[in-house]
């Protein structure tokens, strides 16, 4: 009985820990790190102060998580389709997709949000989120651009020189976009340069 009951309520608790972050990102995206708090979150998500606080200490600690979870989720979700042989054309395709998607659509970005946690949270680059983000991309690209390459579908490329192009380039519109409009055009010329690189024609 109490084991079952743990199991539920551990269930119960992760349910409400996602039901947070998934609000929070929201709040996140709309008003960036340092305009939200709290008790913004508190109110976004109907909990109290109290039932917040059984979950997560800070804002800090909530945005940590988003970013964590959102990393490790595009990570899983690139390792399963390699791992299940999908052609990298196709993976690429997907990929590209939304990062074209992402950098006209400014809406959801945490571009902005995570500048500002790591302007007010100054640490070496082993804390540093936007490090950290950048070198999780890199070995993500780095394996997905080897698979391509090992299964002739890819041509050789300097890979290094290849990610950085994709990454800052993504990154960069992204920035942009959250405070200048962005002509659909350029993130479509991004993609056709990573395309013919890639893939060549």
């Amino acid at each position: 009985m109490s084991q079952n009951g743990a199991i539920t309520m551990g269930k119960k608790g992760d349910e409400t820990k996602r039901f947070i972050l998934e609000k929070a990102l929201s709040l996140f995206a709309e008003k960036g790190f340092k305009n939200v708090t709290m008790k913004d979150i508190c109110m976004e998500t109907g909990l109290s102060r109290g039932g917040l606080y059984r979950h997560y200490e800070s804002t800090h600690q909530i945005f940590s998580e988003i970013v964590d979870t959102l990393m490790s989720r595009q990570d899983n979700e690139l390792s399963e389709k390699m791992k299940n042989k999908v052609p990298a054309p196709i993976i690429l395709d997907e990929i590209l997709e939304r990062y074209k998607k992402e950098m006209l659509d400014s809406s959801g970005s945490l571009s902005i949000a995570i500048l500002e946690f790591y302007s007010e949270n100054q640490s070496d680059n082993n804390d540093n989120m936007l490090f950290k983000q950048y070198l999780y991309s890199k070995e993500m690209w780095k394996n997905f651009i080897s698979y391509g390459v090992e299964r002739g579908e890819f041509k050789k490329v300097d890979s290094e020189e290849m990610i950085d192009l994709i990454i800052f380039s993504y990154q960069g519109v992204r920035m942009f976009a959250t405070i200048l409009p962005i002509d659909e055009h350029i993130p479509e010329r991004l993609i056709s340069h990573v395309k013919k690189a890639l893939l060549g024609g």
